[in-house]
């Protein structure tokens, strides 16, 4: 053996040592972004991994079943009306919020699908907006609408009277402290046609102000609203409406911890929507005298949620309108009803069974038939 043979041997024999100890060696895992809880904004938010916006997922899966309207007989002659129907629905809400140097910026989506009896699946995005700050913009609940009530409120129930619609907002908020707040919106007043007539092209947004009040004993909200009301007829005039509403919950902790007590009234003039009545233009036009004039129509509601357990809860919702159209329209005065009992054996989960009353009269010269509607229905639902 000589001295080369001896020198490769050697070094064979050292890096066989040398990959042995470096195979033993740990080897340094990767990153990992790992979900983290976000606390600034109340439970089951969550940080996006890499990013500071904290998100919640939220979801309900609601299953009716209706009892259609038994109250009147010309209903319960028509065989072609559905006495019973059912209802699926399902939505996807997504909350993503982040505290910046300008304050909350926030974007709200509530994607809705709906599978009625007989009919398809319709779909709905039924809220979309972004909040900057104190600004609002998107989809959201009108800025002039205050209770909408503790019953179910389901179409295929009885309907109340009282100014409840999502519109198209652009709306700035200020705080002034002590859970006093100022709202001034501009809404898209397509979303606040009554009836059937034919109008004109839209023109001019909706101005909408409100003065808040939310504190430890309740709260309360004053609203004025303007509205164009113009006509397809080039012969009318166009006309400005308004709204007015006031209301007031009072917390009633002596009965009940999360018990409430709920009155409210509103006033139209050429704006119907914003008392709640949707089934009236609100504006007509004579050919006859070539005169213009606005509906004018009037709503007091309330409504009263007790706990008779922390599973069980009832309440009853009642409205009254009184509607008053010009020329040889259809004047009416309704009132309504609707009482329901929840059980929520588990946090979420809602087994609930409603029933509604209405009482529609209108007058003489109108010669249409007064009305009573009855319905009922039954809910499941699941919130998560």
């Amino acid at each position: 053996m000589n001295l080369k043979s001896i020198l490769l041997g050697a070094a064979a024999a050292a890096a066989a040592v040398t990959g042995a100890q470096a195979a033993d060696l740990p080897v340094a895992p990767e990153p990992v972004d790992y979900v983290r809880v976000c606390d600034a904004f109340g439970a089951r938010f969550f940080y996006i991994p890499g990013t500071e916006t904290c998100l919640r997922v939220g979801g309900r899966v609601r299953v009716d079943f209706y009892f259609n309207d038994f109250g009147d007989k010309v209903n319960s002659w028509n065989r072609a009306a559905n006495g019973t129907s059912t209802r699926a629905r399902g939505n996807l809400y997504l909350d993503a919020r982040t505290n910046t140097e300008y304050g909350l910026v926030r974007a709200y989506i509530n994607l809705q699908a709906t599978r009625n009896s007989g009919g398809g699946t319709d779909m709905d995005l039924d809220k979309a907006f972004i909040q900057f700050g104190n600004f609002t913009f998107g989809r959201a609940g009108s800025q002039f609408d205050f209770f909408t009530g503790n019953t179910f409120g389901a179409p295929g129930n009885v309907g109340k009277n009282w100014s409840d619609s999502n519109s198209w907002v652009a709306a700035y908020t200020a705080a002034f402290g002590n859970g006093v707040s100022a709202i001034v919106s501009l809404e898209d007043g397509t979303y606040r046609r009554g009836g059937t007539a034919a109008y004109a092209g839209h023109r001019y947004p909706d101005l909408v102000a409100a003065l808040k009040v939310d504190q430890g004993w309740g709260s309360a909200k004053l609203s004025v609203a303007l509205h164009e009301a113009r006509l397809a007829n080039a012969a009318s005039k166009s006309k400005v409406g308004y709204g007015i509403g006031a209301g007031v919950t009072i917390k009633l902790p002596m009965l009940g911890a999360k018990d409430t007590i709920s009155f409210q009234a509103q006033y139209a003039d050429g704006a119907l929507s914003y008392a709640g009545v949707t089934d009236t233009a609100d504006v007509a036009f004579n050919a006859v005298t070539r005169s213009t004039r606005t509906s004018k129509a009037w709503s007091v509601s309330g409504g009263f949620q007790h706990f008779w357990t922390e599973q069980v809860s009832s309440a009853i919702d009642v409205s009254y309108a009184d509607v008053d159209a010009p020329f040889a329209g259809t004047d009416y005065n309704r009132w309504s009803v609707s009482g329901n009992t929840v059980w929520e054996p588990v946090s979420g989960l809602q087994f609930g069974a409603e029933l509604g009353y209405a009482s529609t009269d209108f007058n003489r010269a109108s010669r249409v038939r007064d009305k009573d509607t009855i319905t009922g229905m039954f809910r499941v639902q699941r919130t998560f």
